[in-house]
């Protein structure tokens, strides 16, 4: 007897879906208003807000919104219309991508109207059956994903463990001279959960010893790291080392897009075989010649990027010295590790909201493992010192409180049902 494709979508909503009836529009799909900036409103109350994917300020430089309305104003939101191969492009494309290679210091580069399915679509394009996979175990979904759609072998290394890559690279050195095929190693400039930049550096120095190509995605590192912003590659000095380099434009940029940036040849080739790109919809005009003025502002305004640094170093520093755990963070990104159930987790969390004012990205089990609570800030360009002390000092409030007892006491009268 055939099962209705439904029944277990109906039984089994996920490990993330069971919490959906406590969670939804409070802890996931929260409803953020006000203009995009460290303070904004939500649920009516006013909040210092955490979760900006804008780490340079940009989204509110009024040479971008200017840059942004004028676009809009000659073109509208639909200008190309239609795929870039057949439906065409303009000088704007071309020009974005020559500086965007430039400035990474690759020979060439190509647009992609989105980050997730563009990498997704270069891993797909970049092997065979015949090629093996290495990649990092904590690799971003995009990544994941795209590993998924390979039909051939593939093999994951510890996190940023040096000996298990060059197990996992002897391995797939093995097969694929079996096979014929080639190894396509896929790693992180920044991992956006922990903070930590991959081991670059180390990666390069391995391809004295091992045949393989190098994708690096550095969506958090492009205008963070590096003297010039260029990433985590020009950071530890081995940009020349990754093949193909990819970011989105989602962080520094504050826009929608992203690119890929490697050898005339390589992209050449990626250009007639990627396939989110070829059967997708253009990147608007409004991205386009919004993105150009980003970059601008990103090369000629190292300001905005000390900035950014000097609140996150205020922000970890004092984080460290109060004895909070902010694990090996070596970039931007600020976790902050507690102990405490999933349940302590949502009432602290509503707390910080409520009481404190403080909005952040909190992760819990499935994610990682139980028992660990991680509360996930990017600091931006646009912080202030003052909302840096204002958050620590919270902090240190919901610590006492998580520590003392009060919010398990507090999960303990509330019915939070597990199986919803």
């Amino acid at each position: 007897m055939v099962k209705d494709l439904f029944e277990r979508i109906q039984n089994n909503k996920g490990p993330l879906g069971k919490w959906a009836s406590q969670a939804e529009g409070y802890f996931v799909f929260p409803k953020l208003e006000g203009e995009l900036g460290p303070r904004m409103q939500f649920g009516g109350k006013d909040i210092l807000n955490w979760s900006l994917n804008d780490y340079l300020g940009l989204a509110n430089h009024p040479e971008v919104r200017q840059a942004d309305t004028e676009a809009a104003a000659q073109y509208g939101a639909a200008y190309p219309m239609g795929a870039r191969m057949m439906s065409g492009h303009t000088k704007y494309h071309e020009q974005l991508e020559n500086e965007l290679a430039a400035f990474v210091m690759k020979e060439s580069a190509y647009l992609l109207n989105f980050g997730y399915q563009g990498i997704m679509s270069t891993i797909d394009a970049l092997v065979t059956k015949n090629d093996v996979i290495v990649y990092d175990v904590d690799a971003h979904a995009c990544i994941i994903d795209g590993v998924r759609l390979h039909m051939g072998k593939r093999f994951t290394y510890r996190h940023n463990d040096l000996a298990s890559m060059e197990k996992n690279l002897e391995r797939a050195t093995k097969l694929a001279e079996v096979t014929g095929g080639g190894i396509l190693f896929i790693t992180e400039g920044v991992f956006g959960m922990r903070g930590q930049q991959g081991k670059l550096k180390e990666i390069v120095a391995m391809k004295e010893r091992f045949n393989f190509r190098l994708l690096v995605d550095d969506a958090h590192g492009f205008g963070t790291l590096g003297k010039t912003g260029a990433g985590a590659g020009e950071e530890q000095g081995c940009q020349d080392g990754i093949d193909v380099y990819f970011s989105t434009f989602a962080k520094s940029m504050a826009n929608i897009g992203a690119f890929i940036a490697a050898d005339k040849d390589i992209i050449d080739y990626l250009k007639y075989n990627l396939r989110s790109q070829m059967f997708a919809k253009a990147l608007p005009m409004i991205q386009t010649i919004g993105s150009l003025k980003r970059l601008e502002l990103l090369r000629n305004h190292p300001e905005l990027k000390d900035k950014l640094w000097e609140n996150v170093n205020a922000l970890q520093n004092g984080l460290r010295e109060r004895n909070f755990n902010i694990g090996d963070t070596n970039t931007c990104v600020t976790p902050v590790y507690l102990e405490g159930s999933v349940p302590e987790a949502m009432i602290m969390v509503n707390d910080l909201r409520e009481n404190y004012g403080i909005f952040l990205s909190i992760v819990i089990y499935p994610v990682i493992p139980k028992g660990i609570i991680l509360l996930r800030m990017i600091p931006t360009t646009s912080h202030t010192l003052s909302d840096v002390e204002e958050t620590l000092t919270a902090f240190e409030a919901i610590r006492e409180k998580l520590e003392n007892g009060t919010y398990k006491e507090i999960a303990a009268r509330t019915t939070v049902d597990l199986d919803a």
